[in-house]
């Protein structure tokens, strides 16, 4: 069967299944959800748990050997399996089948996936065997007209009272990003739970937050302010900011830059598409100005090295984080033909 994560809490006060599936590409939300999953899981007795991380070179085998080695004592375990897309091969989806498929009442199988499942992943053997014998719980995003709401909801959970304004203003410059509505909430807890805050106090907060000088580093970057861009990047730096971080972000809006430029090339209005997409008001001439100089080819470039430097920066090879990040960097704020760097 399947779940929207808002039903979640309630199936696990009835029932825990066997095997779960949770999907999304809403960090936040996916790890709420396992935390939730294991919390069920420990009021049901099972007291230990796996991690299974499944990269390209991860050994499905010793998945199947460890399974069929339990001791006579041994007790009720989570087997926790974490994969970065919903493509496990030929050889993880069988075993995640087999695994299902077993009458092992000590065993709870939970596969987190940090990305949705699309069309084709639906149909696969091993998604069709948790649906069969489990649950999915599936994770949405946050849409951009329920972001403010929602962050109203996240603050009331810590005691912490935000007006319809302040929510707004908050969510605009989170722009969609849930891990830092919920930190830059939690920080805000910390000195005025119990109050009402105003959209004044807000502004003044996010404005003294270094923070937000990563979404500043990219507003520079669609402005091509070369100077502007490494003056922040050298600041975010000193500050300890974590490259995957920046990375996020620069590859939300080479995305996003790519989405707009595919629709507006076949015949879509450019502020049509820039509203479908979500993106701020406040950030569409900055989208717009940036259409101007980033062409198809140039596009697709730029979406391949934005993925080989996030996956360089989440160690699937070696490679120095920040000299990699400043190449991106690089790519992007190069001039188009004929045209000079501000």
């Amino acid at each position: 069967m399947k779940i929207p994560f808002r039903q979640l809490e309630r199936h696990l006060a009835d029932r825990l299944a066997k095997a779960y599936i949770v999907a999304g590409d809403e960090p936040l939300l996916v790890d709420e959800a396992l935390e939730q999953l294991r919390a069920a899981a420990m009021r049901a007795g099972f007291t230990s748990r796996e991690l299974h991380t499944a990269e390209r070179t991860y050994r499905w085998t010793d998945l199947l050997a460890g399974a069929d080695n339990l001791s006579l004592f041994a007790t009720r375990k989570i087997v926790e399996i974490r994969l970065s897309a919903p493509k496990p091969g030929d050889e993880g989806s069988s075993t995640i089948a087999a695994l299902c498929e077993r009458e092992d009442p000590d065993t709870l199988l939970i596969v987190a996936v940090g990305a949705k499942l699309d069309s084709t992943a639906s149909r696969s053997l091993w998604v069709k065997s948790v649906e069969e014998h489990g649950v999915i719980v599936e994770i949405w995003p946050i849409e951009r007209n329920d972001l403010p709401r929602w962050i109203q909801q996240r603050a009331a959970a810590v005691k912490l009272k935000l007006t319809s304004a302040a929510a707004q203003s908050l969510a605009e410059r989170v722009e969609g990003n849930l891990l830092a509505a919920d930190q830059e909430i939690k920080r805000l807890a910390l000195t005025a739970v119990g109050r009402e805050v105003d959209e004044a106090e807000v502004l003044e907060f996010v404005a003294h937050n270094s923070r937000f000088d990563i979404f500043g580093l990219a507003d520079a970057v669609l402005a091509g302010e070369t100077g502007r861009v490494f003056k922040i990047l050298s600041g975010l730096r000193a500050e300890g900011v974590h490259p995957v971080q920046i990375s996020w972000v620069l590859n939300r809006d080479i995305s996003l830059l790519a989405r707009v430029e595919y629709a507006v090339r076949h015949g879509d209005s450019v502020d049509g598409v820039l509203m479908k997409n979500g993106v701020w008001r406040r950030r569409q001439p900055l989208v717009k100005q940036a259409l101007n100089k980033f062409r198809a080819p140039r596009l697709r470039a730029l979406l391949a090295e934005a993925a080989r430097v996030d996956a360089a920066l989440k160690g699937v090879f070696p490679a120095e984080p920040w000299t990699t990040l400043t190449d991106l960097l690089i790519a992007l704020l190069r001039p188009p033909e004929g045209a000079r760097a501000r």
